[in-house]
């Protein structure tokens, strides 16, 4: 047996696997931080430029996935279902904010449960939004978010799968829970506040007519 001849051809093997983890790897995190950059520029009202910055990590995704073709393995490692999950967020989180029509799984190539666990997390996004607006006084919007939140979060609960097979959901649902009933409350002062305002102003303006 040529063992020299055979440890070559192993060292092939992982070289190539490794310059591929590399690849994949250094192109998840690009996804992460492409993601995360959009969302912040979103929540600074730069639609286009969140939108650039979300497509570029659609488009690094797919590389990161190209370059993993055939390494199976590292496919399943985790760091690429990581970013996969940050640009369903980040792609939900737009089309909510926008008004846009929520993507698909199928339409942006990622798992299920990769998508359903950016869903989960835009909740979190989605209230950061919303008291955004309530400090502008836009309630009207509040409201028809907070009712996007509702829909998404009865979505989520309808999953019910082994974790094994929604890769932890059931956690991420829970918690979008409890964002959902803490942004529903604070809207409802603001709304109170927001009703005594007008109902203390529209008495001084009949005090000054009188």
């Amino acid at each position: 047996m040529d063992l020299t001849e055979l440890g070559a051809e192993l060292r092939r093997g992982f070289d190539e696997k490794t310059a591929a983890r590399e690849a994949g790897l250094a192109g998840s995190r690009n996804v992460i931080r492409s993601c995360g950059n959009g969302i912040r520029a979103l929540h600074r009202g730069e639609i286009e430029s969140a939108q650039g910055l979300i497509d570029d990590a659609q488009r690094e995704l797919d590389e990161a996935r190209r370059v993993l073709e055939g390494h199976e393995d590292m496919l399943m490692a985790g760091f690429v279902h990581d970013a996969e999950k940050e640009l369903a967020e980040a792609r939900i989180t737009l089309a909510l904010v926008t008004g846009a029509p929520i993507p698909t799984p199928t339409g942006m190539a990622v798992p299920p449960s990769a998508f359903l666990k950016g869903m989960a997390e835009s909740i979190g996004e989605l209230r950061r939004h919303i008291l955004d607006l309530m400090r502008r006084g836009d309630l009207g919007q509040c409201e028809a978010l907070l009712d996007d939140m509702d829909d998404i979060y009865y979505l989520l609960i309808s999953m019910d799968y082994p974790d094994g097979i929604t890769h932890g959901l059931r956690r991420l649902t829970d918690v979008a829970r409890s964002i959902i009933e803490r942004t529903r409350g604070d809207f409802t002062t603001s709304s109170i506040q927001s009703s005594l305002r007008d109902a203390l102003q529209k008495h001084g303006e009949l005090l000054d007519d009188h």
